[in-house]
């Protein structure tokens, strides 16, 4: 069932962004779901459809929002054990292998984790977003692994939304990078955008895009005559652009291993121990991992804050280097 929100501005709203106006009188709604209403053409303004989210409000308009109900996704289930660290009644924490994307998309409609968590309980999760993506807040790489949070119900994923959106989420990953970095650790600020060489790709940018944040530390350091150089990071995010850390790293010159769209090319390195050159030629993924992530319960008010640790095979990568570099 469609619901319809009337409100008028007064002489306190002027000149305020619509999708702030509507923000701040109806807080059960994320400004980031209002704004893409908007530009659905959603969104009368005295009658008059606007698809601008930053139009600004003037006194005694008339703002008509219309939330339509959400559409209903026919998604085949797919028998996937999922990794579940939480669960309740709202929100399910999942630890997500790499190897599988988070939602159907163009080549892959059957075997994602959306399909996985309809088959492990279709009616149990959020359906606001795109039909496409139930339950689905936020996302990690196809090949990236670690936690994430889905949302079991429409009051928690917009809670969560709006937690995003703020910027207030603790995300850390951990990762393998060539080379080191100087200074070993700080701030990476940046804007980002959609490469123009290729759509599927990002890339940073001086002049348009989306600000991207990342704070870094280097945690260890490889290197001596039978090992390339190499560094183990940690990463905490201010925001959560597509591809961000990946971004970052490939902007300073430091590609993360393993990674196939921003990478440094493999060198064949003298005296190398075989194995390490063996498991780092092989891996079949990039060494990223959403090492920790942190949130405030949208129904219990509480933070929640979980931890994961590295997969088998970027463990067996750092043992080698370690023994290698004795």
């Amino acid at each position: 069932m469609k619901k319809k929100i009337f409100l008028i501005a007064k002489k306190s709203d002027e000149n305020l962004r619509v999708d702030v106006f509507i923000n701040n009188k109806e807080k059960y709604i994320s400004r980031t779901r209002i704004k893409n209403l908007i530009l659905e053409n959603k969104l009368k303004i005295n009658n008059k459809i606007i698809s601008d989210p930053s139009k600004k409000v003037s006194y005694n308009d008339r703002i008509n929002l219309t939330i339509p109900e959400p559409k209903k996704a026919s998604l085949k289930p797919y028998k996937f054990n999922l990794n579940i660290v939480f669960e309740d009644n709202d929100l399910i924490v999942l630890n997500k292998p790499a190897g599988i994307t988070m939602h159907p998309g163009a080549g892959n409609f059957d075997n994602t984790i959306v399909n996985a968590l309809i088959n492990y309980d279709r009616n149990s999760l959020s359906n606001i977003g795109d039909e496409l993506r139930p339950g689905i807040v936020h996302r990690i790489d196809k090949n990236t692994s670690g936690l994430i949070v889905i949302a079991k119900n429409n009051f928690t994923h917009e809670h969560l939304s709006d937690q995003f959106n703020k910027h207030t989420i603790k995300r850390i990953y951990q990762l393998l990078i060539w080379g080191k970095i100087k200074p070993s650790k700080g701030k990476i600020e940046t804007l980002i955008t959609r490469s123009s060489k290729n759509r599927q790709m990002m890339q940073v940018s001086q002049v348009k895009g989306k600000k991207a944040i990342t704070n870094y530390k280097t945690i260890e350091i490889f290197e001596n005559k039978n090992t390339p150089t190499l560094s183990l990071l940690e990463c905490k995010l201010e925001t959560g652009r597509t591809h961000q850390i990946r971004v970052h790293m490939n902007y300073l010159g430091n590609s993360i291993v393993g990674d196939d769209k921003y990478k440094k090319k493999f060198k064949k390195i003298k005296n190398i121990d075989p194995f390490l050159e063996k498991s780092l030629i092989n891996l079949n993924r990039q060494f990223l991992h959403a090492k920790t992530l942190g949130f405030i319960h949208p129904k219990k008010n509480i933070e929640m804050v979980f931890n994961s640790i590295l997969p088998q095979e970027l463990q067996i990568i750092l043992k080698t280097l370690r023994n290698t570099s004795k």
